[in-house]
């Protein structure tokens, strides 16, 4: 999803000044709709007026409207209840998502606004492949004819687990040991799963992509993005590179797709992965880079908090060790990571689509990392 929380937080904060930051959930809800499971109420969709305090909410996080008599007879696919409470969810920029609590359960209903019915079930199956090895993702619930999908106002949707926690957004070396222990128990249970799909914003994306924004950037933001491209170019031809180990990644871990329950005062508990609508193989560096470049930076600057950057490390090599060719190319991944997000926000900020949020990503985040990356080496790490 690539929030820029802050910003999302302060446009809401103009709607509702009671909101403080320490509290801020990317994914707080909308004004819900409870009814008895026995009792159908009006069908103002979610999002409507009637059923929003928050115009800032609605259009941000809601772009296909549910009615509850839909919400009742979607749910005759399934064999989990009735509905309970539904409600939008305030966070998401690719698709319309909703908390769904049934007589049997809480859930997260999303319909998918881009993703198409053959593109979606790799990402599906890829996030129940990985809840049946015990890693902590949502898991996508089957329909009574086995299927993990189907079609709801015209696009495709599905109902999956919904995780405990919430986002951490101010991250310690404690959080990043146990993201960084989980993501190496992801790779591994990937290395089994059947399906293979490319991380589609991968090299091929970017060099579509830069073109196309060129034009709005200066000299030196052109001449940093384009030699950029021709360093990864390279990097990517080389036999290192391809001998570098892979498999299913989520290759959009920032903080927002990680929940932390916190089942005591002084005590947190990773929660789960979530949002694997960005996934494909790739390099389990590249994994690894991405969640780095967002876990374990300073904000204001993009450079690398290395308390936090070896307490991810260390905690993921405990599980899945780097190979000589993964500690010698780490900064070339990190920089990998850092151009990608940098090239989809200055996409997303210069050619927006409609129905995205109020206000694009700052792409100049993930060029101050970039730029970070190339001056100041990360020490190095080690492989066996």
């Amino acid at each position: 999803m690539e929030p820029d929380v802050l910003s999302v937080y302060r446009r809401l904060v103009e709607h509702s000044p009671s909101l403080h930051l320490c509290r801020f959930h990317p994914l707080s809800p909308a004004p819900r709709r409870r009814f008895p499971a026995t009792q159908r109420v009006t069908d103002a969709p979610v999002g409507h007026p009637a059923c929003s305090t928050s115009p800032t909410l609605s259009r941000m996080a809601v772009f296909t409207a549910v009615t509850d008599s839909q919400l009742t007879d979607w749910l005759q696919h399934y064999e989990l209840g009735e509905a309970v409470d539904f409600r939008g969810i305030a966070s998401g920029i690719e698709n319309s998502n909703f908390f769904l609590t049934t007589t049997r359960g809480a859930y997260v209903l999303t319909i998918f606004e881009n993703l198409t019915a053959t593109q979606l079930p790799f990402y599906l199956d890829l996030m129940r492949h990985l809840a049946s090895h015990a890693v902590p993702v949502p898991d996508p619930m089957p329909r009574r004819d086995g299927t993990l999908f189907g079609m709801l106002n015209g696009k495709p949707a599905a109902i999956v687990t919904k995780l405990d926690g919430a986002p951490e957004l101010s991250p310690g070396p404690l959080h990043c040991i146990e993201v960084g222990q989980m993501l190496a128990r992801l790779h591994l249970a990937g290395r089994d799963f059947p399906v293979h799909q490319p991380n589609l914003r991968s090299l091929a994306w970017w060099q579509e992509n830069v073109p196309a924004v060129l034009s709005h950037l200066s000299d030196a933001q052109r001449a940093l993005v384009t030699g950029e491209l021709e360093h990864q170019a390279s990097f990517f031809a080389s036999d290192e590179y391809r001998s570098l180990p892979e498999g299913p990644c989520h290759c959009d871990l920032f903080r927002d797709n990680v929940l932390f329950a916190h089942p005591t005062a002084n005590e947190t508990r990773l929660g789960g992965f979530f949002d694997f609508y960005f996934a494909g193989n790739d390099k389990w560096l590249f994994d690894v880079a991405v969640c780095v470049n967002d876990w374990c930076v300073d904000l204001a600057s993009g450079a690398l908090d290395l308390a936090r950057v070896d307490a991810l490390l260390r905690a993921y090599q405990t599980v899945r060790p780097f190979t000589p060719a993964e500690a010698h190319h780490w900064n070339d991944m990190l920089r990998a990571g850092a151009l990608r997000f940098w090239v989809s926000r200055l996409y997303d900020f210069y050619r927006p689509r409609e129905a995205e949020m109020l206000k694009p990503h700052d792409p100049g985040h993930f060029e101050r990392i970039l730029r970070e990356r190339i001056k100041v080496a990360p020490p190095p790490v080690h492989g066996n």
